[in-house]
């Protein structure tokens, strides 16, 4: 792998390549064609047009990023040095659990840890939730990071303060195993390196990271991270959630892939999301995790409002497209006038996706519903 490391650094980090493109080529070159990552990368540039169908721009990003082998090359033996390893996705050192629940869409092509590599071949859980967890959301994060450890599970988190931090913490002190997955490159942790150094020699932490090695922390970067660490896990605990944001979105993209996802049921006096989840097809679980029967459970109206206002049901779009029946109206206006959650830009983008609806080019741009459109749909009124 160390002859090979720059090679794969080169690959996993092309600009604009996503991780599909990234893995459909390694598909291609690596398992039909049983070629090295060094021998692909070799090959002319007329074999990665007509043998790979690669376009142009794209081999121009393989051209530039070949041309960077040498700093990759140098920076691989500083990472081999201080005692992080690379594991690309043809490895089978390589998460099982990641490839099989994030698929070749979404697995990144490369890997970097520190630590003991084998906790990845473990089972797993992850517990996600806010960093400004109540006092109720740690405790359950604590009993559910001790329920893990006695059962050799391994703790999954993202090292955000809050229910990330908690659940390293507790997995550390009920003697279990944890995966820290983090939101920048993995030599800029030095603080937490050294913070956890123990644990990780000891082998009872891995740090991990999908990001160039020297990528400073990034808001971006956290969003990106946290498909990783949904995707590393087996089951998936959510201790407290808001209506935005990343654990929100996380459960919500796991829900929408068939992830089973138990999320704390909240108190009726707490203030969160966490309902919401579990009308969305969360699973309810209690203090302890187990799973509670949810169906004599009815939503209070405020969170029938919440559901409403966060992912709009086919009665607030007729609203919005009987609004345009009436005359043209600029996004701003129909937000206003409707009380909307959208984004301008959501708006927009679902308005100019409805053939019924037309587009008028003013300053600023303007939407009403077509001619023939308004017609029908008065003979049927």
């Amino acid at each position: 792998m160390n002859k090979e490391a720059a090679y794969w650094i080169a690959l996993a980090h092309l600009p604009r390549w996503s991780h599909l493109k990234v893995n459909n080529l390694i598909i291609k070159f690596y398992h039909e064609n049983k070629l090295s990552i060094e021998d692909f990368f070799q090959l002319p540039e007329s074999d990665w047009k007509n043998q790979y169908g690669i376009e142009y721009k794209e081999i121009e990003d393989l051209k530039k990023t070949k041309s960077e082998l040498a700093n990759n090359a140098f920076l691989a033996e500083t990472l081999y040095n201080e005692g992080y390893e690379l594991i690309p996705i043809t490895s089978p050192e390589y998460s099982k659990t990641l490839k099989d629940n994030l698929k070749v869409a979404h697995s990144p092509a490369l890997l970097y840890v520190k630590g003991n590599k084998q906790i990845m071949q473990e089972k797993s859980i992850a517990i996600v939730g806010s960093r400004n967890a109540t006092d109720k959301s740690l405790e359950f994060t604590d009993n559910i990071a001790k329920l893990a450890s006695k059962e050799y599970k391994v703790v999954v988190s993202g090292f955000a303060k809050g229910v990330d931090k908690q659940a390293l913490d507790s997995a550390i002190n009920y003697k279990g195993q944890s995966i820290i997955v983090l939101p920048q490159g993995i030599m800029t942790f030095g603080s937490g390196l050294k913070k956890y150094y123990k644990q990780i020699v000891d082998g009872d932490v891995l740090v991990l990271s999908t990001f160039f090695p020297k990528a400073p922390w990034k808001a971006e970067l956290a969003m990106a991270r946290n498909p990783i660490i949904y995707g590393l896990a087996s089951e998936i605990y959510v201790a407290e959630s808001s209506d935005k944001g990343g654990t929100w979105s996380g459960v919500v993209d796991g829900l929408r892939k068939n992830r089973k996802i138990y999320v704390r049921k909240p108190d009726s006096n707490e203030n969160n999301a966490n309902n919401l989840l579990i009308q969305k097809g969360a699973i309810a679980v209690d203090f302890n995790g187990n799973p509670l029967l949810e169906l004599d459970y009815k939503p209070s109206l405020t969170e029938v409002n919440q559901l409403s206002l966060i992912e709009p049901t086919v009665n607030y779009e007729n609203k919005i497209l009987d609004l345009l029946k009436t005359g043209e109206y600029a996004v701003k206006d129909i937000i206003k006038k409707l009380q909307l959650t959208w984004s301008e830009k959501k708006l927009r983008d679902y308005l100019k996706s409805k053939k019924e609806v037309e587009t008028i080019n003013k300053k600023p741009m303007r939407f009403t519903m077509k001619d023939s459109t308004i017609k029908q749909i008065s003979l049927f009124d």
